[in-house]
């Protein structure tokens, strides 16, 4: 490491860890003190103008949340009681390409939902995969540089993403997911949704629950292989935004059914110990035979923006958004996304984003946020621009005070990572797969492997050995396939040349 230059803040100190996000305690909450972290998301959302800097492309459409079995041991939320029908506005996305990139390639795909409640708007910030890239928000924007383009050649870079997979094991699973049959779903009601992080409920009695939130597609799962996207991007580039506005406008509203997995607040640590990785490890699930599924209710899409810009381009969704008896956990992504997604919209929107029609709650508002861009005409009391006041303004609810975490400890630069499993989820996930669903997977890493440097391709491939025997000699199988192939033609085509 002597030959390599050291690596600083923006202001030249030097950096002493680069991996892993300050926290108190092992599984504790992250610090506003960690400046690098701060420095690192938010040099990331300004460094696109002015489209997202992730999920730059996207569909979205109105519906509603009809909650129609009863939670309401594990959450006070208003909008979780048994009856409640909720107004909400979810938003599809890719998450790599820009606004030109096509639907049908092969991409995770964001599943963001906004609900207007009475108690304020509660947001689901999640993808159509139940896990992610990467545990720590450190990692984040390191990741996001590996999908965007080469700053020389200003080409998608294969060797960035399978370098940094290779150097970062957590992200098997998903790596694993995205390479397979499911990493194209044909269109967003033929795809699930999961809140994916670890958040928490709470009840009147104060106690708390960690939960998973899932969004099971009733229109049942469909999926491209490589050759169908490409005849599906050759006629489109906007396959998804036809496919879902063309089912609502002829009122075929597509529909999921909404479920949760619930984990009593003391499980999380001997979760830990039976499982070998942390209960709020995003690149992990939680096994249903330990968590079943939990049924909530229904959500139907049914009504199409009138204007794209208006209600789906300037549509803003926080994980921060959330209402009482719903919380958050000591998720590393989910602390980090907390700061990091208002802070963009601020960035990419204005100082008063959440008052755009699209994103203004349908409860009452009153806040002292006061000035900057985008003042639209908020009601105010203008003798009471200032808290505490004794003209009126708005005050303190005591009784929506939620119960304080459990979790709590020394601060430091806690590596959960490299002592946890990162292999034996992508191996049960690879199980399930049956021959063919395994060679496109084969062929699928082979494919997305072309030019990258073999010493990457050879640290991916021990990973790959590590998961299952059968994982590893499949990829060297189908690269080796895919090697002779482009000889032979290679040779096919000099041939031509020269009979010419």
């Amino acid at each position: 490491m002597a030959d390599r230059p050291r690596l600083t803040t923006t202001a030249g100190a030097p950096v002493s860890s680069n991996q892993n996000a300050k926290t108190v305690g092992r599984n504790g909450p992250l610090l506003l003190e960690d400046f690098q972290l701060i420095e690192k998301l938010a040099h990331q959302n300004r460094e696109r103008v002015p489209e997202r800097v992730v999920h730059a492309k996207g569909w979205g459409a109105h519906g509603t949340l009809v909650v129609t079995e009863d939670v309401s041991r594990y959450t006070r939320a208003k909008v979780l009681q048994p009856g409640t029908k909720t107004e909400m506005f979810a938003r599809f996305s890719t998450v790599a390409g820009e606004q030109g990139a096509a639907d049908a390639e092969r991409d995770v795909r964001g599943f963001s939902l906004k609900f207007y409640t009475e108690e304020g708007n509660w947001d689901i910030v999640g993808n159509n995969t139940p896990v992610f890239f990467v545990a720590d928000p450190y990692k984040f924007p390191d990741f996001i540089h590996t999908q965007k383009r080469h700053p020389r050649t200003n080409l998608r870079s294969a060797t960035a993403m399978w370098d940094f997979w290779s150097l970062c094991p957590e992200s098997l699973h998903q790596v694993t997911i995205l390479m397979s049959d499911r990493g194209i779903p044909t269109d967003p009601s033929r795809m699930n949704g999961y809140g994916s992080h670890t958040f928490s409920l709470w009840n009147d009695q104060g106690e708390r629950f960690w939960v998973k939130f899932h969004f099971k597609t009733r229109q049942g799962h469909a999926h491209f292989i490589n050759e169908e996207a490409e005849k599906v991007i050759a006629k489109s580039r906007e396959s998804y935004q036809e496919a879902l506005y063309g089912m609502i406008e002829d009122g075929r509203f597509p529909k999921w059914d909404m479920f949760i997995q619930v984990m009593p607040e003391d499980e999380a640590d001997a979760f830990e110990e039976k499982t070998g990785w942390s209960a709020f490890d995003l690149t992990k699930v939680w096994p249903h035979g330990m968590y079943p599924l939990i049924k909530v209710g229904e959500m139907e899409l049914n009504r199409n923006p009138e204007n794209y810009f208006t209600e789906v381009e300037q549509s803003a969704f926080n994980p921060s958004n959330v209402v009482p008896g719903i919380g958050f956990s000591p998720d590393r992504m989910l602390q980090g996304r907390l700061f990091s997604y208002p802070d963009a919209h601020r960035y990419r929107i204005g100082t008063h984003y959440d008052a755009l029609a699209v994103n203004r709650p349908r409860s009452p508002v009153a806040h002292y946020h006061m000035g900057g861009e985008m003042t639209l005409g908020l009601a105010t009391n203008p003798d009471a621009y200032y808290e505490p006041n004794s003209f009126g303004g708005p005050v303190e609810d005591p009784s929506v005070e939620e119960p304080p975490h459990r979790y709590a400890g020394d601060v430091g630069r806690y590596d959960f990572r490299g002592t946890a499993d990162h292999y034996s989820q992508p191996r049960a996930l690879f199980e399930m797969f049956d021959d063919g669903e395994k060679q496109r997977l084969f062929n699928n890493i082979a494919g997305a492997m072309q030019g990258v440097p073999e010493f990457i391709v050879d640290r991916q491939l021990a990973h790959f050995d590590k998961v299952h025997p059968d994982y590893g000699a499949g990829v060297r199988q189908a690269i080796a396939a895919q090697t002779r192939d482009d000889a032979e033609a290679s040779l096919s085509t000099s041939h031509s040349a020269a009979a010419e």
